[in-house]
């Protein structure tokens, strides 16, 4: 199980359709056409074909749900953790709820992604700045999971 997680609004509902146009074409067709959505309320769930061998079911959860993120961790193998990089109020209380779940002891084998998102728009800060503030060096040495980074923008299929 793969958990899609971040605070409200940062893109994980986008980020999840475009794993299912991927699903259902086998690749990133069309970009230029960002699918509509909506924001989660609750949970998202689907199943994200990566070929022909490889499913992975992913679950997104809704920010408004963070306070119950953990009920869904203990079958959780790899977290997608979404950050709108050009939201900087959000960023810091981002690296808190993402410091919540690197701590869990359930999810200490899990793989994680942190997805720096919206690198479309103007950030307020550099991206090496947010990489610092999020303190991304330092988790990726000390923390027991495997963490890799990621920058990319959900609505223009950048990244």
């Amino acid at each position: 199980m793969c958990l899609l997680l971040g605070p409200l609004g940062v893109g994980k509902t986008m980020i999840l359709k475009r794993l299912q146009v991927y699903s259902t074409k086998g690749s990133f067709d069309n970009l230029n056409d960002a699918p509509s959505t909506i924001a989660t309320v609750g949970t998202n769930l689907t199943n994200v074909q990566l070929n022909k061998k490889n499913e992975v079911r992913v679950r997104e959860l809704g920010g408004m749900m963070a306070p119950i993120w953990p009920n869904y961790f203990a079958d959780c193998s790899i977290v997608l953790y979404v950050v709108d990089v050009s939201n900087l109020s959000q960023v810091s209380s981002a690296c808190i709820q993402l410091l919540h779940v690197l701590s869990d002891p359930r999810l200490q084998t899990a793989s994680i992604l942190i997805i720096l998102n919206k690198s479309d728009l103007p950030p307020p800060m550099s991206i090496q700045q947010i990489r610092s503030l999020l303190h991304l060096e330092d988790l990726a040495v000390s923390a027991n999971q495997r963490i890799d980074v990621l920058e990319v923008s959900a609505l223009t299929g950048q990244g």
